[in-house]
């Protein structure tokens, strides 16, 4: 479905665009510009029509906007009446074709000898032997069923499906026993098969399967030539009405036996047969496929509202992925639901399209039919069977109008509860009434990968054989068959739904996909029939449990426990004194918390279902490795991170408790990633060695040597002290800053006096070593800001304007500190966030972007997954966090929207659409990417100074390219591969690259592809105090670096990967190569050069790449000049 919603999108966008492009300028063009009413226009009175429709809309929607999208999602989806002429032309020549079809004796049904060897039966024969006769005679009647007709179908996979009845004089009495209708039923289409097959009219004719049941093969008919992807014909075949004795295809009867399907002689005595529900329903779905025609047929009927709500469900449901394959919730199970909804009265004919979406949604959200079943039947029949029965005989209930057959007979629990979850996130998402509840609802896709925080794939499915042994599942594999697959699937889902307790909050399965196969092949096995996927929604707060705490030792649930665990269940005494039965697992670092289902999973599947950890592929934890620090073998880095705060938290103490102080302090406020658990790589406390420095004893101070490798990079963390206010501040703001200075030189002497800590002072920061880990404390005072705002007129008058002094100060001492505050309650509340900020930015990083775009900005993009998860629920892994970062990033118009980040939920609705609205006013004076939060409602602070437009939009391409590249790795059941292969730049893009020598890395080991081996960079492993600073933020390529862009800025961009980037980018400016009237005063990097009889100069590119190696001397390794991508 995305697929077409976004071709069609994208086709639309471009001819949009185009037009646009003609009327006005470039810049104009891209944004989106009201329509210009002339002053008669913009006044005129609404005529009939438009107040009707306007009454309409406030009836039946919650908005015009609404009503628009709806509208155009159902013309674009719906078919046009060309088409629909082109494919009742081919359904016409298909029923002509189809009583062509020659008649063939009767024969045994195991002698299917007559049968061509272009063609195989389309059904697996297990065990072959089986009464009864066979012979084919055209259908007694043809008839078109399904949504075609009733006008429901949606592209872009029309399918068309056409009952055929099977003459009376094919069946015998007791063909519902042992599979004998289904052998009758496979045999007659191989013979339609093999005769349609030859006939020129049809471009393809294939067998699948009835909604992936492997007992119901149907044919597939395509036209031949330019309509072949117009429509798929589906043939279906059905006994003659009223066959089968309805009393004998009851739940609880049984009409597979045991001694046929065993191959064994029937036992003596009263042996009592297990009952087949499933393989009774699939015998009844084909004696109803006209009733029920007939039914959506009359309560469908000219209710065009009522359409269009089944037209949504179904987009709905395809976006979830939770419509295809073998017990999806399928397009009919919703079409009988909207019915069931309008018999109930729950729906009326005069609904809209929204509405029957939002009172469906809202019956799925509310209405729990794994409990308690519905049913369409109102008849008082005593006859008719109790939904109780059902109920035991199936997970999910729903009847028909005969009250005999279940449509969800094939809903697992899992997919209903699945159906259930969304239908619950739904309705929230229309409940809010967001601006792009729409998109989020019904265009944007939810696959598997970023739905569920973790993913496992079982592989082969052969090895479920093996379970359904373990687990004694002989009466589900008769009633099914033989399908292993579907026989093992609910017990499974709920062995780990018991094991998982608490840290689950949903269970998903995949629904194998509905294989075609050519005519003349076998039907695929079950073991070919795919990957099983199970998708675990975990609850954050229980996730990183390492304990499973089992009953007493001495009550009777002990046992159940010990067998349940097995081998991981042993006795513990606890605090309380109490003696439990208990499972501990292994799990060192938060990283290894996080995959303990992994090892619940590994241990229930071998204890109970005989599946070695071998046949499991867990997906949950492949990106970990990318923020683990290397010296690190498990954890990524939480641990670091909190023995960092908490050394923030110590020194935040002996602040507050300074004495001597002539102000005291009234705020300490953390201003640094690393307090608010974003930092990439968490420092850890450093202790230098004395012997890769020169020691300045007057300044007590140390020196990089230079016949040493670079030192450890230590970076100083950012503290803001806040000063009580006070009449003895001065008023001029460069007192202010001495006064400051002087706070500055006091903090430092103090702190040294009385805790004994290593300082720094200078007149704007000091510099405190405290446990290895070093923090610049900034002094501020609150109202400093306001006295740069001070601008005096010539006559004396002072008015308040910003000027970028104040706006950085401000942004630094005031706007920082909070932002680090509310996110490091954000990592409170939602534990993954750390992990999901320090992939994205290792990401951004590795592409060579990090330094075009703050951190701040960056964490709050990742802040809008938590706080603004929908469609989803918020991410509780690092994994699906990061899949969001990208697909949000690649899909966001950040053209014509600004991106709400409502941290503390402090914006209400109101202001957020004010919010909006003056973004669209102001939008040309607004940055290319434009990031609100409580408190910075117009500006966007974080992104002034970038990214610029080129940069966003190559963020843009590369996430779009990584995304589908990623999940492919994800999904793949045999391996991720290589996981690096996205975090990889690529580097083809560049002019000049600049390879650096790894010696003068000093982050060299956090590089994507960790290096084997790396120079020792002059710290001491064993902890313990120091007495000297250590040398901080030395980084020779980052000074490097902005050696160049002072130099060459005007000429080149220069891109670099701070985390051990051995490689910087250099793209010239397009500008710079334009030639310039020559000027002695801006010949730098030029040569002069005659053209046209005049003097101008243009780069003198072999002279800029040689100064590149001059200003590098000893880092730079070689300039790599990729000549062929440029030419002056």
């Amino acid at each position: 479905m995305e697929t077409t919603l976004e071709g069609i999108g994208k086709e639309k966008k471009k001819a949009s665009l185009r037009k646009r492009a003609r009327a006005g300028s470039p810049t104009e063009s891209l944004l989106l510009q009201p329509p210009k009413l002339s002053r008669a226009e913009l006044y005129k009175e609404p005529t009939n029509e438009e107040l009707n429709r306007l009454r309409e809309t406030e009836i039946l929607f919650h908005s015009s906007l609404l009503r628009l999208q709806v509208e155009e999602l159902i013309k674009e989806v719906r078919l046009s009446e060309k088409k629909k002429d082109r494919i009742d032309a081919f359904l016409k020549a298909v029923n002509q074709q189809i009583k062509k079809v020659p008649s063939i004796p009767e024969t045994e049904l195991t002698d299917q000898s007559w049968l061509p060897a272009e063609v195989r039966v389309p059904l697996h024969q297990v065990p072959y032997n089986v009464k009864g006769t066979f012979c084919f005679l055209p259908p007694t009647q043809v008839t078109v069923v399904g949504s075609y007709l009733l006008g429901t179908c949606i592209r872009p996979d029309i399918n068309v499906d056409m009952a055929l009845t099977m003459p009376r004089e094919i069946l015998q009495d007791k063909d519902g026993l042992n599979q004998r209708y289904f052998r009758k039923r496979a045999l007659y289409l191989a013979h339609l098969a093999y005769h349609l097959a030859q006939d020129p009219l049809f471009g393809s004719v294939r067998f699948s399967y009835v909604n992936g049941c492997h007992l119901k093969p149907l044919l597939l008919l395509r036209p031949r030539g330019k309509d072949e992807r117009l429509v798929t014909v589906r043939l279906y075949v059905c006994p003659p009405l009223n066959f089968f004795r309805p009393c004998r295809l009851l739940p609880n009867k049984n009409n597979v036996r045991s001694a046929w399907y065993q191959g064994q002689c029937p036992p003596e005595g009263g042996h009592v047969e297990p009952p087949t529900p499933h393989y009774n329903t699939w015998i009844l779905q084909d004696t109803a496929l006209e009733s029920h025609a007939q039914l959506l047929s009359t309560v469908l009927g000219s209710a065009l509202g009522l359409k269009d709500g089944v037209a949504l469900l179904k987009v709905w449901l395809r976006q979830r992925e939770l419509d295809k394959g073998l017990g999806g919730f399928n397009g009919f199970i919703i079409s009988m639901l909207v019915a069931f909804l309008v018999s109930t009265r729950k729906i009326h004919t005069t609904m809209s399209g929204y509405q029957v979406l939002r009172s469906v949604l809202q019956f799925l959200a509310s209405t729990d039919l794994t409990v308690n079943g519905i049913s369409l039947c109102f008849s008082s029949d005593p006859s008719l069977p109790a939904l109780a029965d059902f109920n035991q005989a199936f997970p999910v209930v729903f009847l028909d109008p005969s009250g005999r057959l279940n449509l969800c007979a094939d809903v697992t629990a899992s997919t209903y509860h699945q159906v259930q979850h969304e239908a619950r996130l739904s309705m929230a998402l229309l409940d809010s009434k967001a601006d792009d509840g729409f998109q989020l609802l019904l265009m944007t896709p939810k696959p598997m990968i970023r739905a569920f925080d973790h993913i496992l794939h079982l592989r082969p499915l052969s090895r479920l054989q093996a379970a359904c042994h373990q687990l004694k599942l002989w009466p589900e594999l008769q009633d099914n068959g033989g399908d292993y697959v579907s026989a093992a699937l609910s017990p499974l889902t709920t062995l780990l739904e018991q094991g998982l307790g608490s840290r689950l909050h949903l269970l998903a399965h995949s629904r194998l996909p509905v294989p075609e196969w050519d005519i003349n092949q076998d039907p695929p096995k079950h073991k070919d029939a795919g990957t099983l996927t199970l998708g675990l929604l975990l609850r954050p707060e229980a996730l990183t449990s390492v304990l499973e705490l089992g009953p007493e030792a001495d009550q009777a649930e002990a046992a159940d426990f010990r067998q349940f665990w097995g081998s991981r269940s042993e006795l513990r005494r606890f605090q309380d004194g109490a003696i439990r039965e208990a499972v501990v697992w292994e799990a060192a670092s938060l990283s290894q918390k996080r995959l303990i289902p992994h090892q619940v999973v590994t241990h229930l599947l071998a204890l109970h279902a005989n599946i070695p950890d071998t046949c499991i592929h867990y997906v949950g934890g492949f990106l970990d490795a990318l923020i683990r620090d290397p010296k690190e073998t498990s954890s990524t880095g939480e641990e670091a991170l909190m023995v960092v705060v908490r050394c923030y938290d110590e020194l935040s103490r002996l602040l507050w408790g300074l004495e001597g102080l002539p102000l005291t302090v009234s705020a300490v406020q953390g201003a640094h990633p690393v307090l608010r658990y974003t930092e990439v790589f968490p420092p850890a406390p450093v202790r230098p060695a004395f012997s890769f420095y020169e020691l300045l004893r007057e300044r007590a101070s140390l020196l990089p040597r230079p016949d040493k490798p670079c030192p450890a990079y230590v970076e100083p963390m950012t503290v803001v002290c806040h000063l009580e206010g006070s009449g003895q501040w001065p008023q001029d703001a460069e007192a202010v800053r001495r006064v400051r200075a002087a706070f500055q030189l006091r903090l430092a002497e103090l702190l040294t006096q009385q805790h004994n800590l290593q300082c720094r002072a200078t007149a704007t920061h000091t510099d405190v070593l405290k446990d290895g880990f070093v923090f610049r404390i900034r002094v501020a005072y609150h109202r400093e800001p306001q006295i740069l705002k001070e601008v005096r007129s010539p006559e004396g008058m002072i008015s308040l304007r910003d000027t970028p002094a104040s706006l950085r100060l401000e942004r630094d001492t005031r706007l920082l500190p909070l932002l680090t505050s509310a996110l490091h309650g954000l990592q409170q509340q939602h534990p993954a966030f750390s992990s999901v900020a320090r992939l994205v930015k290792r990401w951004v990083h590795a592409q060579l972007l990090g330094e075009e775009f703050t951190d701040e900005s960056l964490d709050l993009v990742v802040a809008a997954l938590f706080l603004h998860p929908e469609p989803f629920t918020p991410p509780s892994s690092p994994q699906v966090g990061f899949l969001r970062f990208l697909s949000l990033v690649s899909t966001f118009d950040w053209k014509n929207n600004p991106l709400i980040v409502n941290l503390n939920n402090e914006l209400t609705a109101e202001e957020q659409v004010e919010i909006r609205s003056s973004f669209l006013a102001a939008r040309t004076r607004l940055p290319v990417m434009v990031i609100i939060t409580p408190q910075d409602r117009r500006g966007s602070v974080w992104t002034q100074d970038g990214p610029s437009a080129q940069i966003l939009q190559q963020l843009v391409v590369v996430a779009a390219k990584a995304l589908p590249i990623l999940e492919k790795q994800l999904t793949d059941p045999q391996g991720p591969g290589d996981i690096r292969t996205v975090f990889r730049p690529p580097l083809d893009m560049y002019d000049v690259l600049i390879h650096l020598s790894s010696r003068h890395i000093p982050r060299h080991r956090q590089a994507v592809d960790c290096p084997a081996a790396s120079f020792c960079r002059g710290l001491l492993d064993e902890p313990g105090p120091s007495s000297m600073m250590p040398v901080l933020a030395y980084d020779p390529p980052q000074l490097y670096l902005a050696h160049l862009r002072a130099a060459f800025g005007d000429l080149a961009l220069f891109f670099y990967d701070q985390h051990g980037g051995q490689v910087i980018g250099v793209l010239w400016r397009p500008a710079s190569f334009q030639p310039q009237p020559f000027k002695a005063s801006s010949t730098k990097g030029r040569m002069a050069m005659s053209q046209g009889g005049e003097l101008m100069t243009v780069p003198n590119v072999e002279a800029i790449l040689e100064d590149f190696a001059v200003l590098g001397e000893g880092l730079v390794h070689s300039v790599d000049a990729r000549s062929e991508r440029w030419a002056v």
